[in-house]
């Protein structure tokens, strides 16, 4: 099984359209040592031309041209884009949905119902891609164990509920549910080995500890390296946990919890553009990479 990493950045990307902050100031500038990144998307593949996207950032065309594969060219209209699956409604991951609607068939797209609810109602894109491709909906049912998608046999994924915010356009943003976010842990039926794919990851609940114990990657939420990031840089005054991310330093962090796991490739994803991991010598980039924790880049390629 094979997952590429189409972007890794957290909404806004790296830099961000309007962040003067010094980590995008820097990269625009090339006075320190980072790389750019879209938002946050990956793509699953068994070996075949067709692929499972993994929510669909508004920089999902901008991705596509950097990933050839994705552009298999069997037909005069084509793509390496079998089906879609979504992990929650949150604009930074369903917004590029809109530029796939030239389609020539229609899209096969995976989501719970929390998420089916809120781009039917609050964010109404699945109404608007009717008018152009259509959209084939596949309901991620919570109590079943794991769904497989047509094009990609051998590849079980099995949802994950996440504690997390309904989006802000959600008509239940604060009255929790659950489905509201998921993690995927993604598995190769013939060899066994699996993935752990959770972006937005806010607590180590008991499903998400068991989930990760039995992953072999890990991929990880990278948003933030501490829980007042945000504030002590001048741009809000919500702390992560406040917005669905944990942390990566202090106690309780992301760190803290992948310590049990130094035997199981770690990567953090969906890095937000205020995070100091982002400048490669930086002290904290270095802390990860003498604790063997990898930091996710647009293009990485994983052998799971």
């Amino acid at each position: 099984m094979q997952i590429h990493v189409l972007g890794s950045a957290a909404g806004g990307g790296f830099p961000q359209w309007n962040c003067n902050c010094p980590n995008c100031s820097g990269v625009r500038l090339g006075s320190i040592q980072a790389q750019p990144r879209t938002q946050s998307s990956i793509i699953v593949g068994n070996g075949t031309p067709d692929w499972a996207l993994i929510n669909a950032s508004p920089d999902v065309l901008t991705q596509i041209k950097s990933t050839p594969l994705l552009q298999p060219a069997r037909h005069i209209r084509d793509s390496g884009i079998a089906a879609v699956v979504l992990m929650d409604a949150q604009v930074d991951h369903v917004t590029g949905l809109m530029m796939l609607r030239e389609r020539s068939s229609p899209l096969p797209l995976y989501a719970t119902k929390q998420v089916f609810e809120d781009l039917t109602s609050g964010l109404p894109l699945i109404k608007t891609l009717d008018h152009y491709c259509k959209v084939v909906q596949h309901l991620i049912d919570l109590n079943q164990d794991s769904f497989q998608i047509e094009a990609l046999q051998g590849i079980e994924f099995k949802p994950v509920p996440l504690s997390s915010k309904a989006p802000p356009y959600s008509p239940h943003r604060y009255d929790p549910h659950l489905g509201d976010n998921i993690g995927l842990l993604i598995t190769d039926k013939s060899s066994g080995r699996s993935a752990f794919y959770a972006p937005g990851l806010g607590m180590i609940e008991q499903q998400v500890e068991q989930a990760m114990q039995q992953a072999d990657v890990l991929l990880v939420d990278g948003t933030f390296w501490t829980d007042d990031e945000m504030i002590t840089s001048g741009l809000s005054k919500k702390r992560a946990i406040d917005m669905g991310h944990l942390a990566q330093s202090g106690a309780g962090g992301m760190i803290e919890a992948l310590s049990a796991y130094t035997h199981k490739r770690r990567i953090l994803i969906h890095i937000n553009n205020t995070n100091p991991i982002l400048r490669e010598d930086s002290p904290q980039a270095l802390e990860l990479k003498n604790l063997g924790i990898e930091v996710a880049f647009d293009g990485m390629q994983i052998e799971v």
